[in-house]
């Protein structure tokens, strides 16, 4: 095989707790992961006659030693025992930058299980998962491609099964910058920590994304789009935003609420999946 189209989904953060922050001013986080069946598409092409690693296209305003597609492939690469082949990636980009859907980590995480696949490196799931640490907290659960429970950065996962139900997913005409949001003094920092769950059991007041307050006070276009989507249901930021979702029990319920959305917002409808995209596609039969 010598190209291999992967997705790249995205994810949602269902919840998300701040608990408190570690001496390095790292926050320590509980959070319940779930992909979507949406997201990016990587194509790998292997160049047998040019070595190394390249993009088929840059990434508008993401200069190349930024762009976590070619880091996660050269660092990869470094693991190889023996000469490989050259690649060229090439992306559809679906998901918007900075928006809370995990868009980058998730490109990182299907190149490091992609090109292992394609490159027959054979690197374990728990090597890999080390890998995408090193490049982002949330790349190990895009590598370990089930819905989980997170603790710590993000990086301690046990997976989790919640309703696969659907979402209106909506980009508020902004975008937020995390750090920002991190360092606010307004933040909660010290949500008491909970057990696992399998799902919002029980009151699902206990839940909430302690970062949403502070996004709401600071970027007006995120709380009229909360506003307007809390019409109809409980909805949530996701990660530190810019994206919002409202959960809804069946596709035709939320088409019709993105129908009626309002203008000048982006977005779209998509199912929660507890096994990602990415896993199920190099799982099913030839």
């Amino acid at each position: 095989m010598t190209t291999l189209t992967l997705p790249s989904p995205a994810k949602l953060n269902l919840f998300l707790h701040i608990v408190g922050r570690r001496p390095d001013g790292y926050h320590e986080l509980q959070t319940l992961f779930q992909f979507l069946d949406y997201g990016d598409d990587l194509t790998f092409t292997l160049t047998p006659e040019q070595p190394g690693v390249r993009l088929a296209e840059s990434l508008p305003d993401v200069p190349d030693d930024d762009n976590l597609i070619l880091r996660a492939a050269r660092l990869l690469a470094a693991q190889a025992k023996h000469p490989l082949l050259g690649v060229t990636i090439a992306v559809t980009k679906r998901l918007p930058m900075g928006g809370g859907l995990g868009g980058g980590s998730s490109n990182a995480a299907t190149v490091l299980v992609g090109l292992n696949h394609l490159w027959a490196l054979g690197l374990s799931e728990d090597r890999l998962a080390e890998l995408g640490l090193s490049l982002g907290a949330d790349v190990p659960v895009f590598v370990r491609g089930r819905a989980a429970f997170a603790e710590g950065v993000g990086e301690r996962l046990t997976p989790a099964n919640p309703p696969e139900d659907w979402f209106v997913v909506l980009k508020p005409p902004c975008n937020i910058n995390t750090g920002k949001i991190f360092s606010e003094q307004g933040l909660t920092r010290d949500t008491p920590k909970i057990k696992i769950r399998p799902a919002f059991e029980g009151d699902a007041s206990r839940y909430r994304n302690d970062c949403e307050d502070v996004v709401r006070g600071l970027y007006p276009e995120v709380n009229q789009s909360l506003e307007w989507l809390s019409q109809f249901g409980p909805a949530r930021l996701t990660g530190t935003g810019a994206c919002i979702f409202g959960r809804f029990p069946t596709e035709s319920a939320a088409r019709i609420i993105w129908e009626s959305k309002p203008s000048g917002i982006t977005g779209f409808v998509a199912q929660g999946v507890n096994q990602s995209p990415l896993h199920t596609k190099l799982t099913e039969p030839k």
